[in-house]
Formats: C-alpha cells, sequence, structure tokens
C-alpha cells in the first residue's frame, strides 16, 4: 500500500473502536491512485475520506450507509473537498441493479450489518466487484468478549432465567467466526483468501463506566439488554455485573479482517 508522506484525511486518532478495524483493513487492501472503491456501512466516514485521499481525482470512492444521519454527518465533515469521494444513503443487501463495478469493495465493521443472510450480502457485494479486483472486510468476530459473555452466561443460569438465556444464546450462535468468512470467499471461488484475527484490548472501570462505555454501551451491551422483556430486571442483572469487572477484564475484541480477489475471467 503506498500512503502520501503528509496525509490531510488521516484516520481519526481519537475513535477507538472504528480506527483500530480500519487499520487492520488497510493492512491488507492493495491501494494506490485511480482504483474506484464501494465502501459499504462507511458511517461517518472511516475509512472513507483516508480512501479518497488515495485514490486521488483519478480514482473514485463511493460510501454508502443505511443511516442518513451517517450520511448527512459525513457530508457535513466533507464539504466541497474530495469531489470524487461521494457519500449516498442505500442498503448494501440490495444494491441497486443499475450500481456500476469498483475495482474494491470494502467495509469496515460491515459485516454485523449483513443479517439475516450473511453469505448473501456478501455474493451481492460480489456481484459489483471487477475481475480481478480485491474484497476486504473488517468485523469482531467469534470470540469477541467472551469473558464477559461466559459470566453473563452464568449469571443467567444462577438466577434462573430461563427465557433470557435462551434469547442470549441465540445470539452468541450467530456470531460469525473468521472460518464463516473464509468460507464464504472460499463458495464463491476466490482466490488468495485470507481470515485473519488481530486482538483489541478494551478498557474500561467498574459500574457506571463499564454500563455507559462508549464502545459497549449502544453496541454489544444492548445485545444482553435486548434479551430481556422487563428492562428493570435487565438493569438490575447489569449493575450487578458492573460491579466486579476483574472477573473479566480484559475485555478483548477479536478484529477479524476478511480478504480475497475474484478471478479474472478465463
Amino acid at each position: 500500500m503506498n500512503v502520501s508522506p503528509a496525509l490531510r484525511w488521516p484516520l481519526p486518532k481519537h475513535d477507538y473502536w472504528s480506527t483500530p478495524f480500519a487499520e487492520s483493513l488497510l493492512q491488507h487492501l492493495d491501494l494506490h491512485p485511480g482504483l474506484r472503491i464501494l465502501d459499504v456501512a462507511s458511517g461517518h466516514g472511516i475509512p472513507a475520506f483516508y480512501l479518497a485521499e488515495q485514490v486521488g481525482p483519478t480514482g473514485e470512492v463511493l460510501a454508502i450507509d443505511m443511516s442518513t444521519g451517517q450520511v448527512a454527518r459525513a457530508r457535513s465533515i466533507q464539504s466541497s473537498q474530495l469531489p470524487w469521494l461521494r457519500f449516498e444513503c442505500a442498503d448494501m443487501r440490495s444494491l441497486p441493479p443499475d450500481l456500476p463495478t469498483f475495482d474494491r469493495v470494502t467495509g469496515n465493521l460491515s459485516v454485523m450489518f449483513f443479517r439475516p443472510d450473511r453469505f448473501e450480502a456478501v455474493r451481492g457485494l460480489v456481484e459489483r466487484l471487477n475481475p480481478g479486483g480485491q474484497l476486504v472486510l473488517t468485523f469482531p468476530s467469534y470470540g469477541t468478549f467472551d469473558s464477559l459473555w461466559q459470566l453473563v452466561d452464568q449469571a443467567m443460569i444462577q438466577q434462573g432465567l430461563i427465557n433470557e438465556r435462551e434469547r442470549f444464546q441465540a445470539y452468541l450462535n450467530e456470531r460469525p467466526s473468521a472460518q464463516d468468512g473464509r468460507t464464504w470467499l472460499e463458495k464463491l471461488d476466490f482466490e488468495r483468501v485470507e481470515a485473519i484475527e488481530y486482538p483489541l484490548a478494551v478498557q474500561t472501570g467498574p459500574g457506571h463506566e463499564f454500563l455507559h462505555h462508549p464502545l459497549l454501551r449502544g453496541g454489544f451491551l444492548d445485545d444482553v439488554y435486548e434479551c430481556f422483556e422487563d428492562q428493570l430486571l435487565a438493569d438490575r442483572f447489569m449493575t450487578n455485573i458492573a460491579q466486579d469487572i476483574t472477573r473479566f477484564t480484559p475485555l478483548i475484541a477479536q478484529r477479524c479482517v476478511l480478504s480475497g480477489w475474484k478471478r479474472t475471467s478465463d
């Protein structure tokens, strides 16, 4: 990957979740000027702005996200800069049939949004990839925060939370693994397939700091709360979990990078 010595659009240092995953994506992405890139689940632009600066005005980056708020925020950050970068509101699971094809398809922290059928979502992205093009996706893979999930499961058993545990187990079993990702690309006849994990430690304190941690609430912890029909019970349950974080720290996320190349036509 060729990197400009003086980036105007570096990955933001203050984002402790999206940026580490984007850094792992860039380790595997073959990037150079002139490429046409589709970036899915683009959020507010990590790493779309970086990608646009690297491909330059001879290239193109189309960044799509389902959230109108995220797209509006990205456009506000962009203003009139990098005119070869476009942010659009679109569902990556049902791309418009007239969408052109691209040299690269990327998606940082994207795979969790491919539900209900992740393989079909990946197949749809591959259809928008030129022969000889590269697909690179990142996601928190199976094993992320397992120390916490094991404690949650034990507490549910001890407290007789049968229905809540059934929902929780369904959530755990639905998480994609690195091997799942590798299998998707192998089924799609990709070559040079990689599915590599990089551990990421998430720092937190007990109590309120844990329950309202910006990397946990609004994401992973909400998956536990959603297992409860009674949210007051959920609050009591999670407050008890948060009292002694030494039972599940360090919290380790697995950054999985899924990369592969679409075969060229014979």
